[in-house]
């Protein structure tokens, strides 16, 4: 019975903002776009980065994150979620090469 009490206090509630929105009260259609278009976190990066084939080209592509961030181009955490991103590359590369040494070592085991 409560339940149904407060569900329908929320109607009436939900009802009575939408009218005000609909009145031209700004915080009203706030709140109501708030819940129906939540704020983007994040936001489209773009950046001119080399080619993230080498640990050598991750280190250029490195300092173009860093000097986006030092220039304003980018926040702080998005220059920290780039550095994330180039870190996974890091570890991809790396994961790559030492597959690549391991079968040459046993491709040279009798």
């Amino acid at each position: 019975m409560l339940d149904r009490l407060a569900e329908a206090d929320a109607v009436d509630v939900l009802r009575a903002i939408v009218a005000k929105a609909k009145e031209g009260d700004s915080r009203a259609a706030e709140l109501l776009f708030s819940r129906i278009w939540p704020p983007r976190r994040s936001r489209p990066v773009i950046l001119d980065l080399p080619s993230l084939a080498t640990a050598t080209d991750l280190s250029a592509a490195l300092g173009r994150v860093a000097q986006a961030a030092a220039n304003g181009w980018l926040a702080p955490d998005e220059a920290q979620a780039m550095g994330a991103v180039l870190e996974l590359q890091r570890k991809a590369i790396e994961t790559a090469d030492l597959e690549a040494r391991v079968a040459r070592l046993e491709d040279k085991t009798p």
